[in-house]
């Protein structure tokens, strides 16, 4: 008898500069549907004819969780997650922020949603994130977005109770080999 896997949504978490867009677009070319949820900010930051800065997606950002709660965008998301959960073997989630984004989604996804934290050293994280050619941040740009994410984002949370934790304080091939090798222990397909 052949038995069908249900659906799941792979949500990988972090803060700024671990690795998770990384691991997102790794597994999106292995064939997996990915969804940002930075992508919810920035198309808002274009609609409002805004240059799509760090500085312009956090006001977006803090906007949105300060007038629909800090679950804004998981409740933005979760019509398309759902639809791509539909026509999807497995699909990715890059980015999922607050504890409260973290408790919707399990609420609504239940066990079909695995968490993954992406973790790095800080150091590690911050040069990554000065030499990187998108949106590149300073030492000191970088230090003040951990502070607001985890102050008013609430990020903590679920990098803290993630299902599995990947270490990324190598070579970008060993983060990702790491990665492929729990997608084959979960057995999750695009």
């Amino acid at each position: 008898m052949e038995t069908t896997q249900s659906p799941q949504a792979l949500a990988l978490v972090g803060m700024p500069g671990a690795g998770k867009t990384l691991c997102a677009k790794h597994l999106e070319k292995r064939g997996f549907f990915q969804f940002r949820f930075g992508g919810i900010v920035v198309d808002e930051v274009s609609r409002r004819g805004w240059p799509v800065t760090p500085e312009n997606e956090r006001i977006v950002r803090e906007q949105f969780r300060r007038e629909e709660g800090m679950d804004a965008i998981a409740r933005r998301a979760l019509p398309l997650l759902q639809a791509a959960l539909a026509a999807h073997g497995s699909i990715v989630i890059d980015g999922l922020y607050s504890f409260s984004e973290y408790k919707t989604l399990r609420a609504e996804l239940g066990a079909a949603m695995v968490v993954v934290a992406i973790i790095s050293a800080r150091d590690q994280r911050y040069r990554r994130l000065t030499d990187r050619p998108e949106r590149p941040l300073t030492p000191e740009e970088a230090e003040r977005r951990d502070h607001q994410e985890i102050e008013t984002l609430e990020k903590g949370g679920p990098i803290a109770i993630a299902d599995y934790t990947l270490l990324n304080d190598d070579q970008p091939e060993d983060l990702l080999a790491a990665l492929d090798a729990l997608v084959e222990k979960l057995g999750l397909k695009p």
